[in-house]
C-alpha cells in the first residue's frame, strides 16, 4: 500500500527488528502487519537524509498502534464547535466579544493551529484564512492582501502587532520579512476581511490583521526550540518566564533563524537568503484590583539578500545586482488599563518604534511615536459607547542611489484621530445595531471621514446573520507624493530613460463596501461561516505616461510616468469556512474563496497596465486541513491547498500539500518533522514588482524541530 509521501511494503514474519542500511529502514513486527520496508520519497543521495529517516521512524511507531484505542483528545482537537464560536475577539469592535457575536467577516488563527500547521513565519500562517491571498515571491518576501489588489507592496491591508501598527508610510504597505516574534508566544491572529477603518483608521481598506501575543502569565517556565532543514538551514529560540512578587509576571526571549536562497529561474541559488536575530520581553503588572500595566518590547537585527538588475545611463546600462542588505529595528510599548465597572473601562497605550531597512537603491530609517486613548461606557440599558483619541508622529529619513530620489528625504508627518462607536441593542440577545466613524487629519490629504454601520441578527442559538456598509480610504505614501526613480533604461541613439514621478496632488483611494454574512452551527460537530461582499473603489492609482523630452546628464530622452487617481472599479465575491469534528481527536477545516475584480480607466487616462490588476489575484482558492491525534502522543497534520491561475503574470494554477508528523513522548518534550510544497520540487508563485528584482521559484522544503518545556 502507499501512504504519501512514504511507501510501505509488508509480509508476515515472527519477530521484531529495526535495521538500517544505505537505502532505508527495516522494521519487523509479528503482532501487527508484520514487516515494512520504507523507501525514501525523494531519494537523492545529495539530500540530507536524517530528517527523512526520523520521519520514517515516527511512521513506523505510529502504524502498529493505528488500531489501538485513541488517547483522550488534546489541544486543538479537543475544542468543540461551541468553544470555537465562543472564542473571544477584540479587533472587530475594540472590545472583547464572542466570535459568534461579531458583525464582520472574522477568522481567528489560534496558537495551536500555528503549531500544528508546521509554518515557520506569520505570512505562511495567514494562508489558512479564507479571503486572504498569500503568495511567496522569494525566500524573504511575500505578497499578502485581502479581497484583491495583491502585490509585494499591497497597500489596502492594515497590520497590527499587539496594538502597534506595522504599516509603513513609505509606500503604504508592510515589510513582511521583519514582522516576527516567537510563534509559540502568539495567542491568536485575528483577521477581519472588509473595512475596519471606522475603528482603526486609514488604510484598513480591505481588512485588518491583528497579531496578539500571550500575556506573560501564560508563558511561565522555560521553553527551548531548535531545528534544521534544507530551506530552514537552522533556527532556534529560548524563552523564560517567571513572577515578581504576587502581582507581576514577566518573560524574555531570543530567537534566530537562517533561511536558504530560493531557486533562480536560470537555475542555481537566487541569492535571496536571509537571517535575523531577535529578542525581547514583556512584563504584566496588576497594580490594583482595577488597574493593569503592560510593558513590552522587541529588537531585531539581520541581513536580507537581493538579486536583480541595476539601471544606469552609461554603458552597459543594465548591471547585475547581488547584495545583502541590513535590516534592524526595535520598539517598546506601554499599556495601562483601568476597569471602572463591569460596563465601563478605559485604556491608554503609547509606543516608540524604529526601523532601519535597505533594498536596492533605497535605505530608510523611520521613527514613530504613537499615543492612543480609549474609553468604553454604558449609556442606559441598551447602548454601549466606545470612543477614543489618537496621535502619531512619524519621521522617515531616506538615503537613495543616483537613479532614485525624493523631494523631501527627511520627512516628518503627524496624524490626529478621533473615533466614536455606538453599539445599540434593539432586541436583547437578538438584534443589535452598531454605528460609528473615524475622523482623521493627516499631512498627505488632510481631513478624512470613515463611517460604518453594522447590523447583527441572532435568529436562534444556531443561526446568525449580519450585514454592513462601510467607507474607508487608503492614504498616499511618500513614494506616491514625491519620489523620482528610474524604472528602465533602453539603450539606443539616443538612450531612453523611463522615470516614475510622484504627485503632490495625489488623492486618497476610497472604497464603499457592502457586506453580508451567515453563521450556521448545524451540529455540535459541524459549523459554517459564509461572507459575501461587493466593493466599489474610486480614485485608484494609475501610472500615466507624459510627453517625452530631451535632457539630463548625459543628455538623453526622458519619458516621465506620473502617478494619478484615474481608475475605478468594483470587486465582489464570497468566502466560506467550514469546521468539522468527524471523530474525537480529528478535526477538518475547509475554506473556499471566490473573487472577481473589474477595473476600468477614467476619461483622460493613458494607463493600459494598471487595469490588469484583476489578473494578479486568483479567482478561486481552496484549503482543506486535517488535524489528527494518534495514540502514544503522536500527531498527523495534512494541509491541501488549491490556488487558481494569475493570468496577468502568466502563472498557472497549482495544488499544494504540506504535512507534519509530531510526537509528544512526555509533557516536556515535542519532536516534529514537517514538509512543505510536497507536490513540486519548486514553484513560482508571484512576480516581484520593484527595481527589477529577479523572479524566483519556491522550493520543496522539509525540516526537523524539537521543543523542550522546562
Amino acid at each position: 500500500m502507499k501512504i504519501a509521501p512514504f511507501e510501505f511494503y509488508g509480509s508476515p514474519i515472527g519477530r521484531r527488528v529495526l535495521r538500517f542500511n544505505g537505502m532505508g529502514l527495516l522494521y519487523e513486527e509479528s503482532d501487527v502487519i508484520a514487516k515494512y520496508w520504507i523507501r525514501p520519497p525523494f531519494g537523492s543521495a545529495s539530500q540530507p537524509r536524517l530528517i527523512f529517516y526520523l520521519a520514517w521512524l515516527l511512521a513506523l511507531i505510529i502504524i502498529p498502534t493505528a488500531h489501538a484505542k485513541p488517547v483522550a483528545a488534546r489541544d486543538l482537537t479537543e475544542l468543540s464547535i461551541e468553544d470555537l464560536l465562543s472564542m473571544e475577539v477584540t479587533t472587530v469592535s475594540r472590545k472583547a466579544q464572542r466570535l459568534s457575536d461579531s458583525a464582520a467577516a472574522v477568522f481567528v488563527i489560534t496558537n495551536e493551529e500555528i503549531r500544528r500547521s508546521g509554518v515557520t513565519s506569520i505570512p505562511e500562517a495567514l494562508r489558512m484564512v479564507p479571503g486572504l491571498e498569500v503568495a511567496r515571491i522569494s525566500s524573504n518576501s511575500w505578497a499578502v492582501t485581502a479581497r484583491g489588489f495583491n502585490g509585494q507592496f499591497a497597500n489596502k491591508l492594515l497590520v497590527l502587532m499587539d496594538g502597534r501598527s506595522v504599516y509603513t508610510p513609505l509606500y503604504s504597505g508592510v515589510f513582511w520579512n521583519v514582522q516576527d516574534t516567537m510563534l509559540e508566544d502568539v495567542a491568536r491572529i485575528e483577521v477581519i476581511r472588509g473595512p475596519g477603518a471606522s475603528l482603526w483608521g486609514a488604510n484598513a481598506v480591505n481588512g485588518v490583521i491583528n497579531i496578539i501575543t500571550k500575556p506573560a502569565s501564560e508563558t511561565q517556565g522555560g521553553l527551548a526550540t531548535g531545528g534544521f532543514g534544507n530551506e530552514e538551514k537552522g533556527f532556534g529560540a529560548l524563552r523564560y518566564g517567571g513572577k515578581i512578587g504576587d502581582s507581576a509576571h514577566y518573560r524574555a526571549y531570543g530567537k534566530y533563524f537562517d533561511r536558504d536562497d530560493s531557486e533562480s529561474l536560470q537555475g542555481g541559488d537566487a541569492h535571496d537568503g536571509w537571517d535575523i536575530a531577535r529578542g525581547g520581553g514583556r512584563i504584566d503588572w496588576r497594580l490594583s484590583e482595577r488597574d493593569e500595566l503592560t510593558v513590552q518590547g522587541d529588537y531585531y537585527d539581520g541581513e536580507v539578500g537581493n538579486e536583480g538588475t541595476f539601471y544606469s545611463l552609461t554603458p552597459p546600462y543594465v548591471t547585475p545586482l547581488i547584495e545583502s542588505s541590513p535590516v534592524s529595528g526595535g520598539n517598546i510599548i506601554g499599556r495601562w488599563q483601568r476597569r471602572i465597572s463591569p460596563t465601563s473601562d478605559l485604556s491608554l497605550q503609547a509606543y516608540v518604534d524604529r526601523t532601519e531597512w535597505e533594498i536596492p537603491l533605497v535605505k530608510e530609517t523611520r521613527d514613530t511615536v504613537d499615543v492612543d486613548f480609549q474609553h468604553r461606557f454604558a449609556l442606559g440599558n441598551r447602548q454601549e459607547i466606545i470612543w477614543g483619541l489618537g496621535y502619531r508622529w512619524s519621521r522617515g529619513a531616506v538615503d537613495t542611489e543616483e537613479v532614485a530620489s525624493f523631494d523631501d528625504e527627511d520627512r516628518r508627518d503627524q496624524l490626529f484621530s478621533l473615533f466614536v462607536q455606538d453599539d445599540i441593542s434593539l432586541l436583547p440577545d437578538r438584534l443589535s445595531l452598531m454605528i460609528g466613524s473615524k475622523f482623521e487629519h493627516n499631512d498627505y490629504t488632510g481631513f478624512e471621514v470613515q463611517p460604518n454601520i453594522r447590523l447583527l441578527w441572532q435568529a436562534d442559538d444556531r443561526n446568525t446573520f449580519w450585514s454592513a456598509v462601510s467607507r474607508a480610504v487608503r492614504t498616499p505614501g511618500m513614494v506616491e507624493k514625491d519620489v523620482q526613480v528610474t524604472q528602465m533604461v533602453i539603450p539606443g541613439t539616443p538612450v531612453t530613460e523611463i522615470v516614475l514621478q510622484g504627485d503632490e496632488d495625489y488623492r486618497s483611494e476610497t472604497v464603499i463596501a457592502y457586506e453580508a454574512g451567515y453563521r450556521w452551527k448545524a451540529h455540535d460537530r459541524f459549523s459554517t461561516d459564509l461572507a459575501l461582499f461587493y466593493n466599489q473603489y474610486d480614485h485608484l492609482r494609475t501610472m500615466e505616461p507624459g510627453t517625452p523630452y530631451f535632457g539630463g546628464i548625459p543628455p538623453h530622452v526622458i519619458v516621465p510616468v506620473a502617478v494619478d487617481n484615474l481608475m475605478e472599479g468594483y470587486t465582489y465575491g464570497l468566502e466560506l469556512a467550514v469546521d468539522c469534528f468527524p471523530l474525537d481527536g480529528w478535526r477538518l477545516q475547509g475554506a473556499y474563496t471566490y473573487l472577481k475584480m473589474h477595473l476600468e480607466s477614467k476619461e483622460g487616462s493613458l494607463d493600459t497596465v494598471s487595469v490588469m490588476a484583476d489578473g494578479d489575484i486568483p479567482r478561486h482558492q481552496v484549503s482543506l486541513r486535517s488535524t489528527l491525534d494518534l495514540p502514544k502522543g503522536f500527531e498527523l497534520d495534512l494541509w491541501l491547498r488549491y490556488v487558481d491561475e494569475l493570468p496577468a503574470q502568466s502563472l498557472s494554477d497549482y495544488w499544494n500539500v504540506d504535512a507534519r508528523i509530531g510526537w509528544r513522548p512526555t509533557p516536556s518534550w515535542e519532536f516534529s518533522v514537517a514538509g512543505q510544497n510536497l507536490f513540486e520540487s519548486s514553484r513560482k508563485e508571484f512576480n516581484p514588482e520593484v527595481y527589477d528584482l529577479a523572479s524566483t521559484e519556491i522550493e520543496r522544503s522539509y525540516y526537523f524541530k524539537a521543543a523542550w518545556h522546562f
